[in-house]
């Protein structure tokens, strides 16, 4: 399945930097670190999903909030967006929040016609992997073929960012890219 100047790519997650499990305060969030890999190893457009309203700095207020929207299954307002319509392959990335994809993940997915699109995921956690992640996708990607993921703990994505670079390209490889 080599990517091929007829095959468009978009390599669209969301990230969260301020302060993280594990990782303390960061500039760049997790999940956007591997994202920047993904897109330097294969080329593609990179989308940033994003609220429109910040979920607040600090870990603990940011983590109640963020399960408050997934208890009401809440989908929530996001910045801009990026026309999944036009692209064959769509990389998907996000932080596992107790074994699940954001509130804000589920509002990208569902203002979008999935049907035919390749979906590959991606995730960052501190010790859950994809979890159930890939069937609550499969259930949201209504039409879309969805191939094997890939879990890098967010520590690593922060801190080794060398191991975490060759866990992007092993799997890439896996995948035929």
């Amino acid at each position: 399945m080599k990517t091929n100047e007829q095959q468009k790519v978009l390599v669209a997650y969301f990230s969260r930097a301020d302060e993280n499990y594990n990782v303390g305060y960061i500039d760049k969030g997790n999940t956007q670190i591997v994202a920047e890999m993904i897109a330097q190893q294969i080329g593609g457009d990179l989308f940033h999903i994003e609220r429109e309203q910040p979920y607040p700095a600090q870990y603990d207020p940011c983590i109640a909030e963020a399960k408050r929207e997934m208890q009401a299954g809440a989908r929530p307002a996001i910045k801009g967006d990026a026309a999944v319509e036009d692209y064959d392959i769509i990389f998907l990335g996000y932080p596992n929040w107790w074994g699940d994809v954001p509130m804000a993940v589920y509002t990208f997915i569902e203002q979008h016609d999935w049907q035919g699109k390749k979906v590959i995921p991606f995730c960052t956690h501190e010790g859950s992997g994809l979890g159930a992640t890939t069937r609550q996708l499969a259930s949201a990607l209504n039409g879309a073929t969805l191939l094997q993921g890939l879990a890098v703990q967010g520590k690593t994505a922060q801190h080794s960012q060398d191991n975490a670079r060759r866990s992007v390209e092993q799997w890439l490889e896996q995948l035929d890219y």
